[in-house]
């Protein structure tokens, strides 16, 4: 897939970088997990159980843009998957600025099985108390955002890999399919 962006969005614990993982590996891609890409400050206010706001986010939603514009290394030429929660239609139209054209998956759940999921994980900086201010600065996507693929999480990780790398091989069809006809 050359030059494929996408990002796999939505409120932490939803597993972002789990199906990122999948879908890279399903079509050959490079993922990032966007947490990497956090300045240092805003992660020790996760830690701290201090949710971001705006301020925080915008450098750190450039740096996704721009690894999304210029992959390095092996991603060169081939695009990549990153997991960011792209939470706000500002955030993901600030995406599409830097660097459409992007695929969003938009990983999508109950609040209640989200909380579950991240009682269970160890060793991550963003604490459970602060899944509230996400789903309050989560803006869902509309049906105007036609990029964005919105998948439930209910469904087993392999299953949400699936409908995710199908949905993005029939828009790469269908794109080059265009591309050729005009």
């Amino acid at each position: 897939m050359q030059g494929l962006r996408v990002i796999v969005m939505g409120v932490s614990g939803c597993g972002k970088s789990t199906v990122a993982a999948g879908v890279a590996q399903a079509l050959g891609l490079t993922m990032i997990d966007g947490d990497d890409l956090h300045l240092s400050q805003s992660v020790a206010k996760m830690r701290a159980g201090i949710a971001l706001d705006d301020a925080d986010r915008w450098p750190w939603l450039d740096r996704i843009g721009q690894r999304l514009l210029t992959p390095t290394g092996a991603e060169s030429g081939r695009g990549c998957v990153i997991a960011c929660s792209a939470l706000k239609r500002a955030y993901r139209d600030r995406l599409r600025s830097a660097a459409a054209p992007i695929h969003f998956v938009f990983l999508e759940g109950d609040v209640t099985l989200i909380a579950e999921r991240m009682a269970r994980r160890t060793g991550h900086y963003m604490q459970p108390e602060l899944l509230a201010s996400q789903f309050r600065t989560l803006e869902r996507p509309g049906a105007d955002e036609t990029d964005v693929l919105r998948l439930d999480i209910s469904q087993a990780i392999p299953e949400l890999v699936t409908q995710a790398v199908a949905a993005l091989n029939a828009t790469q069809a269908s794109a080059a399919l265009q591309a050729t006809t005009h």
